[in-house]
């Protein structure tokens, strides 16, 4: 009998172990490519919209089809989808690797972030199937937490290691053996699974949001690259808006949406969305935008860089445990408040440093920041959840995971934008200023360096002037990054004191 439960226990650890894996492939991916970014733009001769893209074509189809993957997994099999999931995300990983341009490489992460959704969906659905005692639920997220947090720490190592010694392409080439050691643990571990009464899919409300989606990232991207003014730009914010209108229209007219509006009539629910997407567009979006500072800013290569970010990764692992603390004494409004406040505060040291170049304060704005962010992630999937009835619990869940990813996708946009905008226009003046006959050059090279070929920018000067090119390019770089940095604090700050506001409303 004994021997029983332990195989059972056994067999229960390793279903949350494989489903755990697959939810963290999807963090692994995301931090090791922001790490090796600067060498696809060396490699490729890629622009900073080609950048932007090959991070933002992935978001925006992980964050579009998370709640329809979720609803196909629940209809047709949460096994069946876990394993199709993996399948696509490996074909989409050689597709990247093999990439012989810029635009084959975001158009293969878009690939990649579908096959991404139809990971963690059912993933979660899993694990949430697998384990039924409050107790025995609350220890598998407990663990699933631990692993996706270590997940976040190593992952900027291991993209430093192998941009350095294998290659960008590895990037992706990686995740090969990981998926198939995970679908044969799938296949060995994992029972099929589905619910008889799930919603039905919603075709008009996933092309909708998704078009919003990408009409605000599309009017971000092309405004700094081509003017705010440009056609480019003011169709994709005019598409974006369209698109989330007839999203709205679409949502209030189904029986069972997609997005159940009424949600939204409540202001702790709205208070507890916006902390979720405020934190992932201020603070977890910084995985992906730091990397890129340290190594276009600093100039530090990548293995380097990878292990630059420790001070972030760690405080963001070790301080849900704090918030967990501080949730016995404090009401869950006031650590997010709290949080978006030291995120606030971690954003504006870093920026203030970055700017005068203090390395030292640097990692003290890292530290904080990552404090604020480790609070957040703790504290914004438990707000959201204990905002609604239980009855909207499975709702609530899937907005939550889209509320965070579009956060990362219209944040990653925004911020990207400033930073080349200001790079741009700061490396212009310096060149002109401090470069006399070499104004003509100053627009490639700034483009060069905001799109990280700081190799490409520094030959466009004349040989013995090439040190002191390099250094006006990590300068104007820098430039940009503080500025990105100065908007971050301006979302979390307000966003703090809106969460707080909406929060201490009285439930309906």
């Amino acid at each position: 009998m004994t021997d029983d439960l332990d195989r059972d226990g056994q067999h229960s650890l390793a279903i949350l172990l494989s489903a755990s894996m697959g939810c963290a492939m999807t963090v692994l991916d995301t931090n090791i490519v922001a790490i090796v970014l600067p060498s696809v733009a060396q490699d490729l001769g890629a622009t900073f919209a080609d950048v932007e893209w090959v991070i933002s074509t992935y978001v925006l189809c992980f964050a579009a089809l998370l709640l329809p993957a979720g609803a196909i997994a629940d209809r047709f099999g949460r096994r069946k989808v876990f394993l199709a999931g993996i399948a696509a995300f490996a074909a989409a990983s050689i597709l990247c690797g093999a990439a012989p341009s810029a635009t084959a490489l975001y158009l293969a992460r878009a690939l990649q972030g579908v096959g991404a959704a139809f990971l963690l969906a059912p993933a979660l659905a899993i694990i949430g199937h697998s384990f039924h005692g409050e107790a025995e639920r609350a220890r598998a997220w407990a663990i699933w937490g631990g692993i996706m947090g270590l997940t976040m720490v190593l992952s900027p190592m291991l993209g430093g290691v192998i941009a350095h010694g294998l290659g960008w392409r590895w990037a992706f080439f990686v995740n090969l053996p990981i998926c198939l050691l995970l679908a044969v643990a799938v296949l060995r571990l994992i029972g099929e699974s589905r619910d008889v009464a799930a919603r039905r899919l919603d075709p008009l409300g996933i092309a909708t949001f998704a078009g919003a989606m990408l009409g605000l990232t599309w009017g971000l991207i092309n405004g700094q690259a081509h003017g705010w003014s440009s056609a480019a730009a003011l169709g994709g914010f005019a598409g974006g808006s369209a698109s989330l209108g007839a999203f709205l229209a679409v949502e209030s007219r189904q029986a069972r949406p997609m997005l159940d509006l009424s949600l939204f009539r409540m202001p702790r629910f709205i208070g507890a969305v916006l902390a979720m997407f405020a934190y992932a567009a201020s603070a977890q979006v910084m995985a992906s935008l730091l990397p890129l500072y340290l190594q276009n800013g600093v100039g530090w290569p990548p293995l380097e860089a990878g292990f630059a970010m420790l001070p972030f990764a760690l405080a963001m692992l070790i301080f849900p445990q704090v918030g967990r603390l501080l949730g016995r004494r404090l009401a869950s409004y006031r650590i997010l408040a709290l949080g978006l406040g030291v995120v606030a505060a971690g954003n504006a040291v870093t920026a203030w440093a970055v700017a005068g170049g203090r390395w030292p304060l640097v990692i003290l704005g890292m530290i904080c920041l990552g404090s604020g962010g480790g609070l957040l992630n703790g504290e914004t999937q438990k707000a959201i959840m204990s905002s609604v009835p239980r009855n909207r619990a499975g709702m609530a869940s899937g907005l939550s995971t889209t509320s965070r990813f579009s956060g990362i996708l219209l944040g990653f946009a925004l911020l990207s934008a400033v930073l080349a905008v200001v790079a741009r226009s700061s490396l212009i003046g310096e060149v002109c200023a401090s470069f006399a006959g070499h104004c003509s050059a100053a627009p490639d090279f700034a483009a060069s360096v905001v799109a990280g070929d700081l190799p490409r920018a520094i030959t466009l000067m004349p040989h013995d002037l090439q040190a002191v090119a390099l250094e006006t390019a990590h300068r104007g770089y820098a430039a940009g990054f503080s500025a990105a940095l100065s908007v971050a604090a301006l979302i979390a700050g307000s966003s703090a004191v809106l969460v707080t506001f909406l929060m201490r409303q009285p439930s309906r």
